[in-house]
């Protein structure tokens, strides 16, 4: 069945994973161009930064001194055997030493304390972001594979800016210094230098963009492991209920032995490219050394310069060995940055507008749908609601009836505005709901799920949902409207208690029961129940249902019901069928009228049949 690519492997294909040549042009062309926007997450810490930089370049500069000091020591110290001058090198080298010492201690603190702001701000930021976009959009992404992203791709940024950019500049700056210090000790010699660098740089150019497609390769495979994980940790009663943990285990084996041995490929060109570029500095600095040692016994150079020489060179090829290896780290976190963005720059399709239209106060809770057709995203070809009319007065309680897929649960998602209809308007208190800030419309609407969602937190905090500034005793009185005060003041520490991951500690009539004291807290002007009371025992059912009333009583209530049994009573019933309203009314006229609602009725009350009859329908 074909489906639309989620956002990793959409992801996954811009990487270069597949090893198309076009692939292979776009990696060269980005280069490390995507780190320069983290530039906005570094300009507030500016002056860490510049302290940072200042560290930086003083312990470079430290190393560096102590060449010359070598220069210094070898002709006019052991030269002249002044025992006097090498007394003062060693306090010279000491004081640089404590110097180098105390930069080094400035220069790994500031750099570190930025890269975990930074990161920190970073996180936030995405987090932020994700957090609004759009159901629509999690329709095609697993939020596991997001997770990834905020974990995986972050605590690379964190390596790269915290350490690895210091490691970068502190060892360009040796090179660059140990290039000019070279040229000035000894112009002949450093032109062989300069021969060597072009050949050189010619394996990091080659050997890093492949590196960096590796690396975001291995990224990849490491988001569907954590994919993999979640999933069957989340469902773990449903795979030990089928007897599928050998299943899964090899599954998971798979992913892990995939992610490894794509990591590994990038090891290994990582590795082959640090050997190749240490392979010839040194070869170079040896033939160097050769020729240099033939210039002092001829007499054009002193020993002096030879030693210093031979340091700068030394530091030169140690700072291009460590330029190579960095330079790999510094192309994955490229790759993570430009991963991170690309989420970023997903635009959330439902947003307030720029001067959104207010909601009439006090709220009413009057609902109209009005020719409303809408299709779901991963689903463009089916249509869930077809050319949809439905009003919904203030204080009215209507429920929605029908066989599965009729649209019902689509009628809530809606009115939420996690969707916007493809054709006609929805109204809440006469206003379209495309023209208020979501946010608004939102927070006159409670809902009560047929799968309530549990947090992993206490039962104060989880019914503190609804309204984040309740006090304790409101918490409480929700509670005991909810009919759970009972069970929650049973539980080890009362309100206090953990629920465990997803309410794992409780029954599902508990959670259920959670859900209703969460919107009975929120004290809506619409409520919207999915089901409600459809995991409860008899006992449990008969005094929810009477909270579920009271909560009902002036407000505004659209009930979604698989059990016609619980809305016999609610003043309009109104029928869905593929997305259409086939019929309304109450329970005794549909029954009358016959159709899609009596042949539901009969089948769950054992009622005669009316009209002719056909098979019943799937969800019925």
């Amino acid at each position: 069945m074909l489906r639309e690519p989620t956002y990793m492997e959409r992801d996954a294909d811009r990487s270069g994973v597949r090893d198309q040549s076009s692939d292979k042009a776009t990696d060269r062309r980005r280069s490390l161009r995507p780190l320069k926007r983290l530039v906005p997450y570094l300009l507030p810490y500016r002056w860490h930064v510049a302290g940072a930089l200042l560290a930086l370049t003083v312990s470079s500069a430290t190393v560096l001194g102590i060449g010359w000091g070598v220069r210094v020591l070898v002709d006019e110290g052991f030269g002249q055997g002044d025992a006097a001058l090498l007394d003062n090198a060693l306090l010279v080298l000491l004081a640089v030493i404590v110097l180098m010492a105390l930069s080094s201690y400035g220069r790994f603190y500031l750099v570190s304390w930025v890269g975990e702001r930074v990161i920190a701000d970073m996180r936030a930021a995405v987090f932020r972001h994700v957090v609004r976009l759009h159901p629509g959009f999690y329709e095609t992404n697993k939020p596991a594979e997001l997770v990834s992203r905020l974990t995986a791709d972050t605590t690379v940024l964190q390596v790269v800016v915290g350490s690895t950019v210091s490691i970068f500049l502190r060892n360009a700056l040796m090179f660059l210094g140990g290039t000019a210090l070279l040229l000035f000790t000894s112009p002949k010699l450093t032109g062989l230098v300069a021969l060597v660098v072009p050949i050189v740089i010619v394996p990091i150019v080659v050997f890093g963009a492949r590196v960096r497609r590796l690396s975001r390769a291995s990224q990849d495979r490491i988001a569907g492991v954590a994919g993999s994980i979640d999933e069957t940790l989340g469902g773990i009663r449903t795979v030990q209920a089928f007897g599928h943990e050998r299943l899964e285990e090899s599954r998971f084996v798979d992913r892990v032995e995939d992610a490894f041995q794509t990591a590994l490929k990038r090891v290994g060109m990582r590795a082959l490219m640090t050997a190749v570029v240490i392979l010839i500095v040194f070869g170079a600095v040896g033939i160097i050394l050769w020729i240099g040692g033939h210039d002092v016994l001829a007499g054009r150079i002193s020993g002096g310069e030879l030693s210093a020489f031979v340091f700068y060179a030394v530091v030169v090829a140690a700072s291009t060995g460590a330029l190579s290896e960095v330079i790999g780290d510094i192309q994955r976190a490229a790759g993570a940055t430009e991963r991170l963005f690309d989420l970023m720059e997903e635009e959330p399709e439902i947003r307030a507008p720029a001067e959104p239209a207010a909601l009439p106060e006090p709220p009413e809770g009057a609902i109209a749908f009005e020719n409303v057709t809408f299709r779901y995203p991963s689903r463009p070809a089916e249509t869930a609601l077809n050319d949809l009319s439905l009003t919904v007065t203030k204080g009215e309680a209507v429920a929605l009836v029908g066989p599965s897929g009729a649209g019902k649960s689509t009628v809530f998602q809606l009115l939420l505005r996690f969707y916007d209809p493809a054709s006609g308007t929805i109204r809440l208190d006469g206003v379209d709901l495309r023209a208020a800030d979501p946010a608004e419309i939102r927070g006159r609407i409670g809902i009560v799920p047929q799968d309530p969602i549990i947090f992993s937190a206490d039962a104060a905090e989880n019914i503190r949902y609804g309204r984040p500034d309740a006090s304790d005793s409101e918490v409480r009185a929700a509670a005991e409207a909810a009919h759970a005060l009972e069970f929650i003041e049973a539980l080890p520490e009362g309100f206090r208690t953990f629920l465990g991951e997803r309410g794992v500690r409780l029954s599902g009539g508990q959670r259920q029961r959670i859900a209703i004291a969460r919107a009975i807290l929120r004290n809506p002007a619409v409520l919207l129940l999915d089901e409600a009371t459809s995991a409860l025992d008899a006992e449990s059912e008969r005094v929810v249902q009477q909270a579920i009333h009271a909560l009902m009583r002036d407000r505004t209530t659209l009930v979604i019901a698989h059990r016609l049994a619980t809305v016999q009573h609610v003043g309009r019933i109104v029928v869905l069928d593929k997305g259409r309203l086939v019929a309304a009314g109450t329970h005794q006229d549909l029954i009358r009228q016959g159709g899609l609602y009596a042949r539901l009725a009969a089948l769950q009350f054992d009622l005669p049949k009316e009209g002719p009859q056909r098979p019943a329908l799937v969800g019925e």
